[in-house]
């Protein structure tokens, strides 16, 4: 009979620390299914050549329970080098996949969501090595509106790569300093799947940004100000009024089914639970592969109506 470990019954050694890498190709069902085969066979040689590529070849060498799911693929890998896959190698699998698209002429463009996170997942060379709460994080991570919607919402002839790292890996790699990018490179966002129960701060990272992915609707946020007004329809009217300290722009930015971080955009905030219906993002409606445009950067208020076009 098989055995399985009851929890909380006794200690036992943590397993070791990987980091993981999970990635995903955008509308991998939208090609036909003659073309599946050949871009799952595509990615991970892709993966390799970007690996090689960025002088990490041994990475991929010594990749950790590697697994194909079809359109991606995932391993673990040890964390000590998680600084070079954030920087250079995500810029580099950026170049690769921009060069594989133009000599595909069309035929099948591959654009990467990808998902970085770090924890303790068993690896002793078990066929059912890293599986844990981490792995399942990270293709949550991977599946997430904010980075599904920012690659959506960037040009397929710029932007080929959208990454999302978790909180861990974000506070461990680049608030900490060991990696070659700069945290005003990232951006914060409430990361949660449809249907699933989950929500997790994550962080934004796209090597080369193009379109409108600095809006906060993109990214998954809801952004209004204080003096919100309820329309008849049951939608919001926002007016540019409110002002925090040192004349900061007083703004709301409502995470989906995530929390609600209200005060100026330099001081303090206050965190409340929220819930948003099925069909938003972050409390927008996304018509065909795009949120809405706001003009201006992140921490700009929005002026008027941002549901103009939506009657």
């Amino acid at each position: 009979m098989p055995h399985i470990d009851q929890p909380h019954t006794h200690s036992r050694p943590l397993p070791p620390y990987r980091g993981i890498l999970a990635v995903d190709a955008k509308d991998f069902t939208g090609y036909p299914a003659v073309q599946h085969g050949s871009i799952s066979r595509a990615v991970p040689q892709l993966l390799e050549a970007a690996f090689g590529r960025a002088g990490l070849a041994e990475v991929w060498k010594d990749r950790r329970f590697p697994d194909s799911t079809g359109d991606g693929y995932v391993f673990g890998f040890e964390p000590a080098v998680m600084p070079f896959v954030v920087h250079p190698w995500l810029a580099t699998l950026q170049e690769v996949l921009t060069e594989f698209n133009v000599h595909s002429a069309g035929v099948a463009s591959i654009r990467l969501r990808t998902s970085l996170n770090i924890g303790p997942l068993p690896d002793a060379g078990d066929e059912f090595d890293g599986n844990g709460t981490p792995r399942n994080d990270t293709h949550r991570l991977l599946d997430s509106r904010p980075v599904k919607a920012v690659l959506a919402a960037s040009s397929a002839n710029v932007t080929q790569v959208a990454a999302i790292l978790s909180d861990r890996c974000y506070q461990d790699v680049v608030a900490s300093g060991y990696t070659g990018r700069h945290p005003d490179h990232f951006i914060e966002v409430p990361a949660t799947v449809e249907g699933k129960a989950f929500a997790q701060r994550a962080w934004l990272y796209v090597p080369t940004p193009s379109g409108a992915l600095y809006d906060r609707r993109v990214l998954g946020d809801q952004v209004i100000d204080d003096q919100e007004k309820r329309r008849p329809d049951g939608g919001t009217r926002r007016r540019a009024t409110g002002r925090g300290a040192a004349g900061a722009p007083r703004s709301v930015v409502r995470a989906d089914r995530g929390n609600a971080n209200s005060g100026t955009v330099y001081g303090g905030q206050s965190v409340s639970n929220l819930d948003v219906g099925r069909d938003h993002i972050g409390g927008d409606y996304v018509r065909g592969d795009k949120a809405g445009t706001v003009h201006g950067n992140q921490g700009d208020t929005v002026h008027g109506d941002k549901h103009q076009g939506d009657r």
